[in-house]
């Protein structure tokens, strides 16, 4: 469909930290610091590990949680090494099917939800099943590329 796509993720490996009681805008920035610390050899083996993209935040309904997340590169997937940090950890998300609507420019967390609500409107038109009290946000760009900017939401299909 030209408005979104069905994506296929195999099972990976993610490190992650949760956020409370913040804005999301604040938790996206405390996350990111805290898993970039992680990269940089904030862990038990002090290993360097390449940032990669893209960087996810779980939006709940109704949830002042905010996970924010790292995929963990492919050379790191079978032993990443353990963050040292206690606020971060290393998670195994499942092989699932993601609808992923994308789109430019600076994502605020009010276009991320305008995004998740105008694919969760065409996939409820669609007759597509989904999980629809929570959505990831993906970005894929350093804070410093003006242009080309590319974002994502997800909902994973039922």
């Amino acid at each position: 469909a030209k408005d979104y796509e069905l994506r296929q993720y195999e099972t990976a490996k993610w490190v992650s930290t949760v956020i409370r009681g913040e804005t999301q805008k604040e938790a996206m920035r405390q996350g990111f610091w805290k898993l970039f610390h992680y990269i940089q050899g904030k862990n038990e083996k002090e290993t360097k590990i390449d940032m990669t993209v893209p960087v996810t935040c779980l939006i709940k309904s109704g949830c002042a949680d905010f996970k924010i997340s790292f995929f963990v590169p492919f050379e790191h997937q079978d032993s990443p090494p353990q963050p040292t940090d206690s606020d971060v950890f290393i998670e195994e998300r499942k092989a699932a099917a993601i609808f992923v609507r994308s789109f430019g420019g600076f994502a605020s967390p009010e276009k991320y939800a305008e995004e998740a609500e105008v694919l969760g409107r065409i996939l409820r038109n669609m007759g597509q099943p989904f999980h629809e009290d929570f959505f990831y946000t993906a970005g894929y760009d350093s804070p410093f590329k003006l242009f080309n900017r590319h974002n994502e939401v997800w909902y994973f299909k039922k």
